[in-house]
């Protein structure tokens, strides 16, 4: 099979593509054949060697969707579509970077589907995050007003589709004004031009701060995103665009504004059914929700793939066929 090693963190050209045996399942395994990935932005932090406890070489790749090529068990059949993600995938054991990828069979979830793989590909982490993020973390309520910080990310994207369905307005931010209209296009009801201090812009329109804010930027804009929320509001910090872990000399009693919730979002500590994940993948096929696909490439472009997702050449989700 092909896949794509990581021998030493650093640049995109650390991807390197081999020929490699096909693994073999062990009990508790199974061995699928990868139809295709999203890229995700940890997995351009692991590779540059900023995240914590992974050993190399390593097959990157937290999240994929496929078939069974074989079970151990005999409890799933050859060929049933399945997607999975998280669970130290690509960190601790080899991920969906490759053609076929052994996986435990806690993280993988059958799914019915005739949508083709490219969609398919860009829902399990994406769909996931967003949906943990809005309903598990920050419990959105019809009639809130939402602030959506780095709303031209794919998370972000498909946030302000399924955040103005659950009858919320949406506001969310770029820091590139030529995207305003993309934004607005998607479902936002207004666009903030971010410039690193929000808290400054909403005085006029937004005095009393937001409802609820999805902060995917990361630590660097997380002290403006609390001092723009509401008293009894909920930060949830589920991205790090910024690509920065941890915040120095952090001093909470500061930090955050007192009767203001932060939390976070991690799906690999909190996962959705999936019943859930089928549901959502039927309103994918009704045309209900629309996937944000940025781009499209092949295994063998992986380098590129990583430098669009680095220098934030694409808007929406970059997904690899294998």
């Amino acid at each position: 099979m092909k896949a794509i090693v990581v021998y030493a963190p650093g640049n995109a050209e650390k991807l390197l593509i081999e020929e490699r045996s096909i693994p073999q399942p062990k009990m508790g395994e199974v061995l699928i054949k990868v139809r295709a990935f999203g890229l995700n932005r940890s997995e351009l932090m692991t590779r540059k060697g900023f995240s914590p406890n992974v050993k190399f070489p390593i097959i990157l790749g937290i999240e994929c969707v496929g078939e069974v090529e074989y079970d151990p068990l005999g409890v799933m059949a050859k060929g049933q579509k399945v997607l999975a993600f998280m669970g130290e995938m690509g960190r601790q054991y080899d991920g969906s970077y490759a053609e076929f990828a052994v996986l435990p069979r806690t993280i993988i979830y059958s799914i019915e589907s005739d949508l083709p793989w490219e969609i398919l590909g860009a829902i399990p982490e994406m769909f996931q995050t967003v949906y943990g993020s809005l309903f598990t973390a920050l419990s959105i309520q019809k009639g809130e007003t939402i602030l959506l910080r780095g709303g031209t990310s794919s998370i972000g994207l498909l946030a302000g589709q399924m955040a103005n369905a659950a009858g919320l307005k949406v506001v969310s931010t770029t820091r590139n004004a030529q995207k305003k209209n993309f934004l607005l296009e998607n479902g936002a009801a207004d666009v903030l031009i971010d410039n690193g201090n929000l808290y400054d812009q909403i005085q006029s329109d937004y005095t009393s701060g937001f409802d609820k804010v999805l902060e995917l930027v990361g630590t660097v804009t997380l002290r403006d995103s609390l001092k723009c929320t509401k008293l009894g509001g909920i930060v949830c910090m589920t991205g790090m665009l910024s690509e920065e872990w941890s915040i120095a000399d952090f001093s909470p009693m500061d930090f955050i504004p007192a009767a203001v919730h932060l939390t976070i979002y991690d799906s690999g500590q909190i996962r959705s059914s999936q019943e859930v994940f089928q549901k959502f993948i039927e309103s994918v096929e009704s045309g209900k929700v629309r996937m944000p696909i940025g781009k499209i490439f092949q295994l063998d472009q992986i380098k590129e793939a990583h430098r669009a997702m680095e220098e934030n050449l694409v808007n929406g989700k970059i997904v690899v066929l294998t």
